[in-house]
């Protein structure tokens, strides 16, 4: 069962906002074709659910989280074209910080996975 209810949300402001009865999210992204937003353990260490983003207004995908507090920690996996060459870099593999939030919990342990490629290719990025 879902620790919270959702509804639409709003399109602004961008990032995570506490309203007194629940918490906002907004994100901008003018490609992807679905998002997901992750909610974790406070350590950040494991995740305990999960919310599909449904409502999308001209590249900005929302949801609220009714009874959401400030301090929820939270990250987005973003799902698109994987088109390098042609500048799409999607993957949602790969756990995404909001550009807007205010504060980092855990670790970033370094290597080779937390990359968008292989490093040890000759090509690198490309």
């Amino acid at each position: 069962m879902p620790q919270f209810k959702t509804s639409s949300g709003n399109v602004a402001p961008l990032g995570s906002h506490y309203d007194g009865k629940g918490v906002n999210f907004a994100l901008f992204s003018a490609h992807a074709e679905k998002v997901e937003l992750c909610i974790f353990d406070n350590s950040g260490a494991e995740e305990t659910e999960r919310y599909v983003i449904n409502e999308n207004d001209n590249g900005i995908w929302h949801i609220y989280l009714e009874n959401a507090t400030p301090g929820l920690v939270y990250g987005y996996r973003v799902y698109g074209r994987y088109k390098p060459q042609d500048g799409f870099r999607f993957n949602p593999n790969k756990l995404l910080i909001d550009p807007y939030g205010k504060k980092l919990v855990g670790k970033l342990i370094w290597n080779k996975a937390i990359f968008g490629y292989d490093v040890d290719s000759p090509e690198k990025d490309l």
